[in-house]
């Protein structure tokens, strides 16, 4: 269904939802998709876009957390790991198996590393990805040949999750469009409707047409990631603060800088985190950092200090030192996570959810990561049925396939993220031979992904597309950059705009891509 079509469903002021959720991220999306999957009237409200936030700004790792099996917190690293292989089971057209390499410098890594790594094994079970070993100094060089060799005694192997976790965000929009729900981007969430002192809706505003509705729901759920507390405050203006914002930039690099199949994973950094260079998508990744925030921001920026603290860390562990110039993309996530009760450091803060009920009955869900979103949706949907009186059903989304699921090793290159639905971007491409051309030399798209976006994925912004349907800003903010006007172009056709609303487009995502880039960050 289009936009458009799904907005008709909210023009009946006499329709009733059982579930309102506000949020379009992971928290969000899986929560909806639960509340969908067990049959209950489902409704979802983002703001902007799908996975605009943190969301689509994460280390893209599907994980059990090495950090959290460090400070000891186990029961987290099960839930993790168990998490991790339910989702690469309903999801493997978006995650798959990664080798991860610690490389070792000191000679009590090797026992102490080892022993850990196989401790996360033994916790994963039978759903482990593959078992760690240890490396010898010539396999680590053979399997991170630009890994800095003075001192290198040899490595850890051991394997996660990766993912696309903005095209994983766009496929659970669409499972719950397909479990009859209602996933609507652009529509801003400006009150909630109170009868008897109990929350029984939303008023909400369409970004684009400037229409407001009023939204009646047995319960609703806030599931808005770092602005959480700013709905709950629309509830009750004295409520407390829950989270204490986080934020984490990454750089994105030319795949030359840690060529191979392999990812690099730092134990320890000066601030306490685990530091990654992942290769992702023809490039490698590096992040992350974690630096508390007080300003909230749809568009994060990655300050100065972080980007200077990612090449130095990168340059210690990489035989080439990357510098500003060699950046491709920069970006920021600002992480939701739950505020302690005595303050404190944020990386030592847990990244355990927490699902908060107010007096007027309004839930709230936050904390996590995209690893436990599912797990987090289960128990925000238990909580909200309870609290709405609504017939208790058992949740099912523990093996529910999510959109584009397809038999592991199935052909679908080069469309590897769209799954299933490979097939129909390829008939697509064949319609018109000018759908089938790049929209950049340096980009791995077609200007066919433009009209999918449209047409299937409620994109309506280039910055949608750029950034969420394709990741072009991510992989290179200049390339995404000289794109634009060819699809600001291609979705003017699809969406009836003129040629002022291209122009307009086109300003406006530039100079939200150069925001991208580290040379203009001082």
């Amino acid at each position: 269904m289009t936009r458009d079509e799904l907005l008709q469903g909210l023009a009946d002021p006499s329709h009733s939802w059982e579930m309102i959720v506000i949020g379009g991220g992971a928290t969000g999306l899986g929560t909806a998709v639960e509340a969908a999957s067990r049959g209950y009237r489902t409704l979802l409200l983002e703001q902007g876009d799908f996975a605009k936030g943190t969301s689509s700004r994460s280390t893209k790792l599907i994980h059990g957390g090495v950090r959290y099996l460090q400070q000891g917190n186990l029961a987290l690293v099960l839930e993790a790991l168990h998490e991790r292989g339910l989702l690469i089971g309903n999801a493997p057209h978006l995650v798959h198996n990664l080798s991860f390499v610690v490389p070792l410098y000191d000679w009590w890594e090797g026992p102490f590393y080892g022993i850990g790594l196989k401790l996360y094994d033994m916790m994963a079970g039978r759903l482990g990805l593959g078992p760690s070993r240890l490396l010898s100094r010539e396999e680590t060089l053979e399997r991170l040949p630009t890994v800095a060799p003075a001192g290198l005694r040899g490595g850890v192997i051991y394997h996660d999750g990766q993912f696309d976790d903005a095209r994983l965000a766009i496929s659970l929009a669409r499972t719950l469009a397909g479990l009859g729900g209602t996933p609507l981007n652009y529509l801003r969430v400006t009150g909630l409707v109170k009868e008897g002192g109990l929350t029984t809706g939303v008023t909400a505003l369409d970004l684009e047409s400037g229409r407001e509705f009023r939204l009646r729901s047995r319960v609703v759920v806030n599931a808005t990631g770092v602005f959480a507390d700013q709905v709950r405050r629309l509830d009750d203006p004295a409520a407390a603060p829950v989270i204490a914002p986080s934020q984490g930039t990454h750089l994105v690099l030319d795949r030359s800088f840690l060529p191979g199949d392999s990812a690099i994973m730092i134990p320890h950094t000066a601030d306490g985190r685990v530091l990654f260079a992942v290769p992702w998508h023809g490039r490698v990744v590096v992040g992350t950092t974690d630096t508390g925030v007080e300003e909230l921001s749809l568009e994060p920026r990655p300050l100065p200090e972080e980007i200077d603290f990612l090449l130095a860390h990168a340059a210690r562990y990489l035989t080439r030192h990357p510098s500003r110039a060699d950046v491709l993309s920069a970006f920021a996530g600002l992480r939701p996570l739950v505020r302690p009760g005595d303050g404190g450091e944020t990386a030592a803060i847990s990244r355990e959810h927490a699902v908060l009920i107010s007096g007027s009955g309004l839930v709230t869900i936050t904390g996590g990561k995209w690893t436990t979103y599912r797990r987090m949706g289960e128990d925000a949907v238990n909580r909200a049925a309870a609290i709405a009186g609504l017939e208790e059903r058992p949740s099912a989304t523990a093996h529910l396939r999510i959109h584009g699921w397809q038999e592991s090793g199935a052909e679908s290159a080069p469309w590897d993220v769209y799954g299933a639905d490979a097939a129909e971007l390829r008939k697509l491409a064949a319609e018109d031979p000018a759908l089938d051309e790049a929209l950049h030399p340096n980009l791995p798209y077609r200007a066919c992904e433009v009209i999918w976006g449209v047409r299937r994925e409620w994109a309506r912004t280039v910055e949608d597309i750029l950034a969420r349907r394709t990741r072009a800003l991510l992989l290179d903010a200049r390339a995404s950059m000289a794109a634009a006007p060819r699809v600001a172009e291609l979705m003017a056709r699809e969406l009836g705009r003129d040629a002022a609303w291209q122009k307009a487009q086109v300003a406006a995502f530039r100079e939200l891509a150069r925001g991208y880039l580290p040379c203009d960050i001082l």
